[in-house]
C-alpha cells in the first residue's frame, strides 16, 4: 500500500531529494557568512611602539593611558591638575598651539536632576590647534580627561584622551592638513558635560562651528561603534564608510541613542554650527565608573580601533571641503564584511512597502500553486507572532531567575563575564522558535509558517519606517530577500538545487543584517534588557525558517511509526537548543562568581546636618547587599534635608555624627525694594570638596532671577520645599558668588547650603569593605555630604 499523497500545506519552498546534504551545505554557508560578520565586528591587533610614525600605535597611546589613569581625577582635584599638566606638556611638545580654557560653564544635556534649577562647573579645558594650509573649516577631535570619583577612568575616558594625543602626534609627522584640526580635551564631563558646553558656547575657535569627532568608552573592550551622528548625516556617513578603516556603525544605533536619556560631550555640540560623529567601545560594562576601570583592564585592540578610525577620519575631514557636508537627509547604514552598506533615508518607506507587497505576492503565488491554502496562510501569519512574544518573555524570566540566584547583578550594567549568559539567551530564543516550528510544521505547513514569518518582518519594517526610520532595514531587507527567494524557488523544481540556493542566499542576507544587532545589543543595553536581543534573534530565526525546515524530515506522507519517528526527529533541534540554554546559564553561574577581582558592587554614602548634628548612612540599593544592609534599615526621602541629593527615596540608617564643617555662607550685599530682595552671597567650602549646592526655601521666597559666578542661570522651579537650587561642580577654594533676585513677604529667606566630598574611610562607624565587596559605578558612591540651613 503506497504512502498517502503530500498535502499542499506540507510543501515547503525547497524540497531537495538529498535533504541531509542540502541542510549541511546551507548551514555551512550561513555559518561562514556569520563568521565573516563576527570578523567584521572584531578589533584589530594592536600595533607596537615601533610602528611607523605616521600610523596609530596602541602601544604608544597606552603609555599616555597609564599616566592619565594613574588614579581617580575628578574635576577640580589635584590629581586632575596633574593630568592636565601632562596633556599640555605633551601637546606643546608636538609643536601645537596649546592653551587652557579656564571658565565657569553650564551643563549640557539633562544629567543633574538633583539641582532643580541650574548646574555649573569651573572647567579647565585643554585646547590645541594644528593650523591648516587652506582651511575651509575646522575639525574638532574631542574627549574628556576627567574621571569619576570612584575610579581612575582607564577606559572612560583615558582611552579617548590618549587616542587624541596619539592622533595629534601622527598628524604632526606628515604634511599639514588643508583644514584646521583642533584637539579639545574637556573637563567636568562626568559631572555635567560642562567642559564641552563651555568650549562650544564661549571659545573663539568654536564660533564658526565645524566637524566634531567625539571619542568615548563605556566598558573595557569590544568594537568601536559609531553610535551617534548629527542630523542629516548622509555626507558624514559617506566619509565614515570610506575613511574609517573599521567602519562599525548602524543607523539603528543612532535611533536608539536618540531615544535614550543619555548624553556625552557630543551633546554640547548639538546646534546648527556643528556636524559630527560620536564613537565608543561599550563591552565590558561591569567595570564602568568603578575602581576597576584601570589601564590594565583595557583591551588594546579596542584602543587600536579607536585610533585607526580617528586618524583616518581626521585625515579625510582634514582635506575635505567642510562647507559641503550638510545633506538634506539621514542615511540608513549598517556594517557588512568588507565595509558599510548605506542608502538614502528617503528610500526607507518605499523599500518597506515593496517588501510588504513582495510578501503578499508570495502568499498569492503559494495559494495559486497549491502550496498553501487561505486558511493555512492565515494561520501561519497569526501563529508567527507567538515566538516574537514568547522569546523575549522567556529571556526576561531567565534573567529574573539568574538575578534571584545572584542578586549582586542588579547593581551591574552587565556581568563581569557575560558571554555565557548572552549565549544562553540566544539558545533560549532558538528553543522557543524551534519548538514552535516543530509543533506547528505538520499542521500548518512549512510554506505557510515561512510566509507568516516574512509577513511579520515586513509589517515590522513598515512600522519602523514610520516610527524609527534608521532601524527599518533590520526587518525590511530580510523580508524582501526572503520573499524574492520564495518567488524564485516556486519558479523552479522544488526537488532541485536552486530552491536551496535561493533560500540560503536569503538567509545570508538575514544573517548579515540581523546578526550584528544581536551581538551589539547585549553590551549596549546590558543583560537586564537581554530580551531585546532575544527579540532580534527570533526575528533572524523567522527569516531562516526555509533553511530550518531542511533540518526536519520531508513533510507529509508518513503514517504510524514513520510519522512518530518524523516528529521525534523534528523535535531534536528544539531539544538540543533547550539543553544548550540550560547548560550555558549554568556555566555562567559557575564561572561568573564574585571574588576579589570581580567584587559584588555596593552603594553607600554619608549625609550630615551640621546644624542639628544628625547624620545618616544612605544607599540607592533597592535590595541592599549583605554588606550595605548593616548600615541601612528603612526607606526615606532626603528631599527636605538634603535637596542636593535629589528627591527620590533612598535606603537609610542612623550614623554617628562626624565633626565636619558645613559650607560657609556670607552675605555680600542685601538690597530690598518693596517685596523684592536682591541677595548677593558667597558660598565657601570649609574642606576639600567636589561640589557645592545652594537651595532656596520656596516657603520664604520666590526666585525671579539668579546668577552664579557672574553667569546668569535659568530659573526652573521644582516641587517641594526647596524649589530652586544651584549645583556647582569643582568649586574653587575661595568659594562661589551667587546673586538671587527674589520676591518675599517674609522677614527672612532660608537657604540650604551643602557640599560633598568623596571617601568614607575616616568616618566614625564605617567598616572597610572586604576584598569581595566593591563600589558600584555611581556619581554618588562614597559621597560624604554636609549641609546646613541659613536664615538671612
Amino acid at each position: 500500500m503506497g504512502a498517502p499523497p503530500i498535502r499542499p500545506a506540507d510543501r515547503a519552498f525547497a524540497k531537495p531529494g538529498r535533504r541531509l546534504p542540502a541542510a549541511v551545505a546551507a548551514l555551512v554557508a550561513l555559518l561562514a557568512v556569520g563568521a565573516g560578520v563576527l570578523v567584521t565586528l572584531a578589533t584589530p591587533a594592536p600595533r607596537p611602539a615601533s610602528a611607523p610614525a605616521g600610523e596609530f600605535s596602541a602601544a604608544r597611546a597606552y603609555r599616555n593611558v597609564q599616566v592619565i589613569a594613574a588614579r581617580p581625577h575628578v574635576a577640580g582635584s589635584a590629581a586632575n591638575d596633574r593630568v592636565r599638566e601632562h596633556l599640555v606638556g605633551t601637546l606643546r611638545g608636538l609643536g601645537l598651539e596649546t592653551e587652557v580654557q579656564d571658565a565657569v560653564a553650564p551643563e549640557a544635556g539633562q544629567l543633574s536632576g538633583a539641582a532643580g534649577g541650574a548646574t555649573l562647573a569651573r572647567v579647565r579645558n585643554v585646547v590645541a590647534r594644528l593650523p591648516g594650509t587652506d582651511p575651509t573649516g575646522k575639525v574638532f577631535l574631542v574627549a574628556h580627561y576627567d574621571s569619576v570619583q570612584t575610579g581612575p577612568g582607564g577606559n572612560d575616558d583615558a582611552a579617548g584622551t590618549a587616542t587624541i594625543l596619539e592622533v595629534a602626534r601622527a598628524l604632526t609627522t606628515g604634511p599639514r592638513p588643508r583644514n584646521d584640526v583642533v584637539f579639545v580635551l574637556t573637563d567636568a564631563e562626568e559631572a555635567c558635560l560642562c567642559g564641552a558646553a563651555g568650549f562650544a558656547a564661549d571659545h573663539p575657535l568654536a564660533a564658526d562651528g565645524g566637524v566634531v569627532l567625539n571619542l568615548e568608552a563605556r566598558g573595557s573592550t569590544g568594537p568601536v561603534i559609531m553610535f551617534e551622528t548629527s542630523r542629516n548625516n548622509a555626507k558624514l556617513v559617506d566619509v565614515f564608510g570610506r575613511a574609517a578603516p573599521h567602519p562599525v556603525g548602524t543607523s539603528f544605533a543612532v535611533e536608539i541613542y536618540r531615544a535614550l536619556p543619555n548624553d556625552t560631550d557630543f551633546t554640547a555640540f548639538g546646534d546648527a554650527r556643528f556636524v559630527g560623529l560620536n564613537s565608543a567601545y561599550i563591552d565590558g560594562g561591569a567595570i564602568y565608573h568603578t575602581p576597576l576601570d584601570v589601564p590594565a583592564r583595557m583591551d588594546r585592540g579596542s584602543l587600536q580601533m579607536h585610533g585607526d578610525n580617528a586618524l583616518g577620519l581626521a585625515r579625510e575631514f582634514g582635506r575635505t571641503d567642510l562647507g559641503d557636508l550638510r545633506a538634506g537627509h539621514d542615511d540608513t547604514y549598517f556594517p557588512v564584511p568588507g565595509g558599510l552598506v548605506r542608502y538614502p533615508g528617503w528610500l526607507t518607506v518605499p523599500l518597506a512597502v515593496a517588501a510588504l507587497l513582495a510578501v503578499g505576492a508570495l502568499g498569492w503565488l503559494l495559494r495559486r500553486r497549491g502550496r498553501a491554502t487561505v486558511g493555512t496562510l492565515a494561520a501561519g501569519a497569526g501563529l508567527a507572532l507567538a515566538p516574537v512574544v514568547v522569546a523575549p518573555l522567556a529571556a526576561w524570566l531567565l534573567w529574573a531567575a539568574i538575578t534571584t540566584i545572584r542578586p549582586g547583578y542588579a547593581e551591574l550594567l552587565d556581568p563581569y563575564r557575560p558571554v555565557w549568559y548572552r549565549l544562553a539567551v540566544v539558545a533560549l530564543a532558538a528553543t522557543v522558535l524551534l519548538c514552535w516550528y516543530a509543533l506547528l510544521r505538520r499542521r500548518v505547513g512549512p510554506a505557510a509558517l515561512a510566509f507568516g514569518g516574512l509577513l511579520w518582518l515586513a509589517l515590522f519594517g513598515v512600522l519602523l519606517a514610520v516610527l524609527v526610520p534608521g532601524g527599518a532595514y533590520l526587518t525590511t531587507l530580510p523580508a524582501l530577500a526572503g520573499a524574492a527567494a520564495g518567488l524564485a524557488a516556486l519558479a523552479t523544481r522544488l526537488d532541485g538545487p536552486w530552491p536551496v540556493v535561493a533560500v540560503t542566499l536569503a538567509g545570508a542576507v538575514a544573517v548579515v543584517v540581523l546578526l550584528p544587532p544581536v551581538v551589539l545589543l547585549f553590551p549596549a543595553l546590558g543583560m537586564g534588557m537581554g530580551a531585546v536581543a532575544a527579540l532580534v534573534a527570533v526575528l533572524l530565526g523567522l527569516a531562516l525558517l526555509p533553511v530550518v525546515d531542511l533540518l526536519h524530515p520531508r513533510a507529509g506522507g508518513q503514517r504510524g511509526m514513520l510519522a512518530l519517528r518524523a516528529r521525534r526527529l523534528g523535535a531534536l533541534p528544539a531539544g538540543a537548543a533547550f539543553v544548550a540554554a540550560v547548560v550555558l546559564a549554568g556555566v555562567g553561574l559557575a564561572v561568573d562568581r564574585f571574588d576579589a577581582a570581580h567584587p559584588v558592587p555596593t552603594h553607600l554614602m554619608y549625609a550630615l546636618d551640621a546644624g542639628s548634628k544628625k547624620a545618616a548612612w544612605l544607599s540607592h540599593e533597592d535590595i541592599p547587599q549583605p554588606w550595605t544592609d548593616r548600615y541601612v534599615d528603612r526607606t526615606i526621602s532626603v528631599a527636605d534635608d538634603f535637596p542636593g541629593l535629589g528627591d527620590g527615596e533612598l535606603r537609610a540608617g542612623p550614623a554617628p555624627a562626624a565633626s565636619l564643617p558645613a559650607p560657609k555662607l556670607e552675605t555680600l550685599s542685601d538690597t530690598r525694594n518693596g517685596d523684592q530682595r536682591v541677595l548677593r552671597v558667597r558660598v565657601t567650602p570649609q574642606r576639600t570638596v567636589r561640589l557645592l549646592t545652594l537651595h532656596v526655601d520656596t516657603r520664604t521666597a520666590t526666585v525671579r532671577s539668579a546668577s552664579v559666578a557672574g553667569r546668569d542661570v535659568p530659573v526652573k522651579a521644582r516641587d517641594g520645599r526647596w524649589g530652586f537650587g544651584i549645583v556647582f561642580h569643582a568649586p574653587p577654594p575661595e568659594g562661589v558668588e551667587v546673586t538671587l533676585t527674589v520676591t518675599t513677604s517674609a522677614d527672612t529667606v532660608n537657604l540650604r547650603a551643602m557640599d560633598a566630598s568623596d571617601g568614607l574611610s575616616a568616618l566614625p562607624g564605617f567598616r572597610q569593605r572586604p576584598a569581595t565587596v566593591g563600589v558600584v559605578g555611581s556619581h554618588t558612591s562614597e559621597m560624604l555630604a554636609v549641609a546646613q540651613t541659613y536664615a538671612l
